[in-house]
């Protein structure tokens, strides 16, 4: 097992490498980048007699760019290298920590995420946390209950909440339970006063602003976790080794807790790891409508916006996450399940 473990790990790197060359590269390719949207603006500038906008390179008055102020962009941007050489000097940057300054912003794109990942991760971990909470006991639940009433009504209302994306949850929720009835803010992750409140006040500001984007965001895999522990634990449940245990007269309570859980929970502990990429990355809709600036409205903006570093920074992250995470449910199915084995081949055994 150790073996597979350490091949898993030395595989990041060609993965790595692959994804980030290939996102680098359609950057690339892709019209509208950041050149094109400030001649764009320079030319407007220049139409409407705009005031001259002031970069690194200084001002640069109205009308459209000179060729020696294109050719000084392009250098900057770095587009007048061939793509495999801007790739090359790219990763050498990465490799000391350098993932370049923000198109958009002028800021260190390290800053700028850096800056938003406490939201995101606060987000991340307390729908993690809830998520697992709630869907587990409740899965377990409604396994041993099954076709009873408590299951049937539950089962109307965990897919009546699936079938309706998480988005649309979060308006629903904005426009009745903020706009409607004011019962919570509108925007934001704090409030405005936010640094005059004590310790307390500050924690409770947090999870008055947290209630319904939490809310949306459990809304999204509330249904399919608590479905996937419900007929884990039924297929358990109905296996020769619990029935065997019951005839021979064990509880059955102990024969659902001390048997056939564990079990049950390796489907629960395969997803587990993949998670850790959406404890960062979040929901970019969610986050864009209740106007919280978290990782996911970065990456949104980033796109929109053309800010190919901050798009390239977010890749980074996002893809090691995606890898360390993969490894890690392999690790938690070692953890729950001691039976399995990974071979050579990297398969389970």
């Amino acid at each position: 097992m150790t073996t597979y473990f350490i091949r898993r790990f030395l595989l990041i790197v060609p993965t790595f490498l692959g994804v980030t060359l290939l996102v680098f590269l359609l950057t690339r390719v892709v019209p509208g980048g950041p050149l094109e949207r400030l001649l764009l603006e320079a030319s407007m500038a220049g139409a409407e007699g705009s005031a001259s906008q002031t970069t690194d390179f200084g001002s640069h008055g109205r009308g459209p760019l000179s060729e020696e102020q294109i050719q000084e962009y392009s250098e900057y941007f770095g587009f007048d290298k061939n793509p495999f050489h801007a790739y090359v000097l790219w990763l050498g940057k990465l490799l000391v920590f350098d993932l370049g300054i923000s198109t958009k912003y002028d800021e260190p794109v390290w800053k700028e995420i850096r800056s938003r990942l406490p939201v995101s991760i606060f987000y991340g971990v307390a729908t993690l946390i809830l998520t697992y909470g709630v869907c587990i006991p409740l899965g377990i639940v409604k396994a041993i209950k099954h076709k009873t009433v408590f299951d049937n009504v539950s089962s109307i209302l965990v897919f009546t909440g699936y079938a309706i994306p998480s988005y649309v949850v979060a308006i629903a929720l904005l426009t009745t339970f903020a706009a409607g009835l004011d019962w919570f803010p509108l925007r934001g992750f704090v409030s405005s006063h936010f640094h005059t409140l004590s310790f307390f006040g500050k924690v409770l500001d947090i999870f008055h602003h947290a209630v319904l984007p939490l809310i949306a965001y459990v809304a999204g895999s509330f249904a399919f976790m608590t479905m996937l522990m419900k007929n884990s634990l039924m297929d358990n449940l109905a296996a020769d080794y619990v029935r065997t245990a019951v005839a021979k007269g064990l509880h059955f309570r102990s024969a659902v807790f001390n048997h056939a859980l564990r079990n049950s929970l390796i489907p629960i502990a395969t997803s587990f790891g993949n998670n850790l990429s959406l404890i960062i990355a979040g929901s970019f809709l969610i986050e864009f409508i209740f106007n919280i600036n978290g990782f996911g409205l970065l990456g949104f903006n980033s796109l929109v916006n053309r800010d190919y570093p901050v798009v390239m920074g977010i890749v980074v992250i996002s893809s090691l996450l995606f890898m360390i995470g993969n490894i890690l449910s392999d690790i938690c199915v070692a953890i729950v399940d001691p039976r399995v084995k990974f071979g050579a081949d990297g398969s389970n055994q």
